[in-house]
């Protein structure tokens, strides 16, 4: 690559990279702001609107709703997923063409008319699960299905796992040890990146929680809707608090993966 190249592809990053933050930061310092609206630059900075958000008893009790549901949902994914996977790959191979359509329909479906579906189901005994989280769990399953599998079905791919599984027999562990000891870590990135792109899609669901939940169990982005006629200096403390939670806990996640390589 030529010196001009290098410098254009630098340039084009940056450029790319200044266009994605802008928006963010002028969300920033319009959350940091006392008032601005009849000049160009704001009349002062303060942290009351941060102050404010944060000790909303609402506000704290509708994002350990969020963390709690996300979390959750992803617990029961991968403790449902990963042994599947596993029994997919290794003794049914030919099945995967079939699950990369399977994994597809929640989206085919809008989640609009998914959730007229679920409340005439679940509206009524013996499973009246509407305005509970245990809907929002099994809805949130089925939405992180396809980022789970696609991720650690290429993870499995990328570590030629039956070359690891016929070694493992040489050595004299079991089918289910050697799956345990040998493929689950190997499959720790792709387990990361699964978790990582559900969380941060799962954390700004709307619709489903909307509908089906609303007030009655109140996560952050019912929260912020309700909160949307209110003043937009509090709308935009909200709005990079929840990036901040999402970055917090991509961190987390990044931070505990490097520690166990």
């Amino acid at each position: 690559m030529s010196r001009a190249e290098s410098v254009y592809h630098r340039l084009v990053v940056w450029v790319l990279f200044i266009i994605l933050v802008l928006p963010l930061a002028a969300t920033l310092i319009y959350a940091l702001v006392e008032d601005w609206g009849a000049t160009i630059l704001p009349s002062g900075f303060t942290m009351k609107w941060l102050v404010a958000l944060w000790s909303d008893p609402r506000f704290l009790v509708a994002l350990g709703h969020s963390l709690l549901i996300c979390l959750g949902t992803l617990f029961f994914s991968m403790v449902l997923i990963l042994p599947l996977m596993f029994v997919i790959a290794y003794y049914f191979p030919r099945l995967d063409a079939l699950m990369n359509v399977l994994i597809l329909l929640p989206f085919a479906v809008p989640p609009v008319v998914s959730s007229v579906g679920l409340m005439e189901l679940y509206s009524s005994p013996p499973f009246e699960l509407t305005g509970t989280p245990w809907i929002l769990i099994g809805c949130y399953f089925t939405i992180a299905l396809p980022f789970i599998y696609r991720a650690i079905s290429n993870n499995i791919q990328a570590i030629n796992m039956r070359d690891l599984m016929d070694a493992a027999h040489l050595l004299g562990a079991s089918t289910w040890k050697a799956a345990l000891l040998v493929i689950l870590p190997n499959l720790r990135k792709g387990a990361t990146i699964a978790v990582l792109l559900s969380f941060s899609f799962l954390i700004g669901e709307f619709v489903f929680a909307n509908l089906l939940v609303g007030s009655r169990y109140e996560t952050l982005q019912v929260y912020l809707y309700n909160m949307r006629n209110g003043s937009g200096h509090f709308t935009s403390a909200l709005v990079i608090s929840y990036f901040v939670v999402v970055l917090v806990f991509t961190w987390v996640a990044n931070v505990l993966n490097k520690g166990k390589r």
